[in-house]
């Protein structure tokens, strides 16, 4: 096993710690929908009739996105936990080159540089 330089050994621990405070976004995340559906059980909600009920179908659509979203950073994370790993983290994905510094820095998960990006 080689050793990792003190830089990638700190960009594991934020993108373990990332991870971390993805995880704890779906489990509030999962609180708040168990609640609502807690809260419309036993309820005849009409979402197209009743205002309440477009309120419910509302939360729910929200809450639906937003772990949909964590989920998929945790899986960005992971992906980019296993690259740096693998010793091939801040390679394009793409054209193969190098991910600016500065793009890492701002966007950890990034697997494409700022060219290929536009593209």
């Amino acid at each position: 096993m080689t050793e990792r330089s003190p830089d990638s050994s700190s960009l594991e621990e934020r993108l373990a710690a990332e991870r971390v405070s993805a995880l704890r976004r779906i489990a509030a995340l999962t609180g708040d929908w168990d609640g609502i559906v807690e809260s419309s059980t036993g309820v005849g909600v009409d979402d197209e009739h009743d205002p309440e009920g477009a309120t419910l179908a509302f939360e729910r659509s929200q809450i639906e996105a937003q772990l949909t979203r964590a989920h998929e950073r945790i899986a960005d994370l992971d992906q980019a936990l296993e690259k740096l790993r693998a010793g091939t983290y801040g390679n394009c994905e793409r054209c193969g080159g190098p991910i600016a510094p500065e793009r890492l820095a701002a966007r950890p998960t990034a697997r494409t540089c700022i060219a290929c990006a536009a593209r």
